[in-house]
This record gives C-alpha cells, structure tokens and sequence, in this order.
C-alpha cells in the first residue's frame, strides 16, 4: 500500500472546516516508528496541493483507526474544528459503526459486550482483564449477525468506546476472532489477506454549522474477506457517497483466493 499516491485518495466530503475520506487497509493513521506514508500527511499535502499553499497545510487527527483497518476517516482543517470534534469524540456524541468478518459464527446473533482491557505497548497487544487491573480500561460495544458463509461471518458492530484493537480482542473473547487477525487467534490460513475490519460508518456534529452527518463507505466488496457477502444491500442507508457501488454477486469465501 505504500505505491498510494495522492491522486487516489478518496474524499467523501470537504469544505472550509473538515474533510471525511477513506482511510485504505495497511496505512498508519499517523505516522509512526516505520515512517511509511499515513493518513495525516497524505491528506495534507492534498490540501496543499489542491489549495496551492506554499506551506505545510494545518490537518487536525481527530480519530485513529487502527493501521490493518480501512474506512471512514474525518479530519479538521482549522484548529476550532478539531477541538470541536475532539470534545464530540470524547463526549460520545460522535458515532463509528464497523463491518467485521469473523473466523466463527457467534453463539448469539446480537450481543452487547463489555470488558476492561489493558495494553501492552511493548509488544503492542491488548488483553481482557479484571476491572480492578491497574490501567484498565473499560470498553463496550453492540455487534449483531448479518450473514454467515462457511462459517465465516459478517458482523455489524457499534462502537460506544475507542479503545486499542477493541474490536478485535473482543470478539475473540467470545470464541469469533476476526478474518487475517492472527494475533488474537484467526485462522492461520486467512493471514495473506487484509483484516477483516472496516469503519463503514460515521456520523458527527459538523463543528460550525452543527448540522448532524453520516458518511458511509463500503469496503472494498471484489476482495477477500468482502467477496462473497452482499453488502450493498445491508447498507443501502444514510447520505453518504460510497467508493465502491459496484454490486458483486454471493460466492464461497475462498481463503486460498489471490
């Protein structure tokens, strides 16, 4: 993924204030200890460019989505908005929903689960603890079935908490750990493919205007794990404009698939 160019970077919304993109699977939010190309600088110097600035252009990170996960991104252009947005995430006010597929089909269709995880950030790993764990933190989230093929099954998921790989370590608590996510405990043969997690979802507060938006992006439904799940179908809802309308039709979930 480090081929991106900023030509292809898709924006699903811009103006004075914020611009809501499609962060791609395998690029770092922000940038980090491997110094590949992120999320951050990729969409300043977009602005930049775009707005022919003979600086750096100001681009406020508001939210991180972990480096294996694509989707729905928002960044502030002015420093007004990213407090603004900042108080929205940390207030709850901002909402972020997922699709994931999962190595198993969870017992109970719906489910709400609430744990407190704590990382390490040596190794870079987050683990369930007991609440009174010092540095524990307490993390909650609604998912339900959508589908199931093979025994691989497409999962929505609201998130109420931002925690560290929350997704992921929760659902392989309860015996369903996501698609490619070897470190906590996939199937060894889904490891050549991308995690399988997307941020689909977003909806926020616009910090000027206030009007309520929801932006939406499909992921990318001609790759594995997406292929054989009819997704357009389950999420044909909301405002937003998806980068990938293409309709592809149900077929066997193929982990050997290139």
């Amino acid at each position: 993924m480090q081929n991106f160019d900023i030509k292809d970077l898709q924006v699903l919304y811009e103006d004075n204030h914020i611009i809501v993109v499609v962060k791609p699977a395998g690029i770092p939010s922000q940038s980090d200890a491997t110094n590949d190309l992120d999320m951050l600088s990729i969409v300043k110097e977009y602005v930049r460019v775009k707005e022919n600035k003979s600086g750096d252009a100001y681009i406020g990170l508001v939210h991180r989505l972990d480096r294996p996960t694509g989707g729905v991104m928002v960044f502030a252009k002015t420093t007004k908005a990213a407090s603004r947005l900042s108080e929205e995430l940390k207030d709850g006010r901002m909402s972020k929903k997922y699709l994931a597929v999962t190595c198993s089909e969870p017992k109970e269709k719906f489910g709400k689960l609430e744990h407190y995880l704590k990382k390490n950030a040596a190794q870079n790993i987050v683990k369930v603890v007991p609440m009174l764990t010092e540095g524990a933190k307490r993390a909650e989230l609604d998912y339900s079935v959508i589908d199931t093929i093979q025994g691989f099954s497409l999962v929505k998921v609201q998130l109420y908490t931002g925690r560290s790989h929350q997704i992921r370590v929760q659902m392989s608590t309860i015996g369903c750990p996501l698609f490619a996510d070897i470190k906590y405990g996939a199937d060894p043969r889904t490891a050549r493919h991308n995690l399988g997690l997307w941020a689909t979802e977003l909806r926020l507060e616009h910090p000027t205007t206030h009007q309520v938006m929801t932006f939406i992006a499909y992921p990318p439904t001609d790759e594995v794990p997406w292929k054989p799940f009819d997704i357009a179908r389950y999420l044909n809802v909301g405002i937003a404009v998806s980068p990938y309308e293409q309709y592809v039709a149900k077929a066997p979930l193929d982990i050997d698939e290139k």
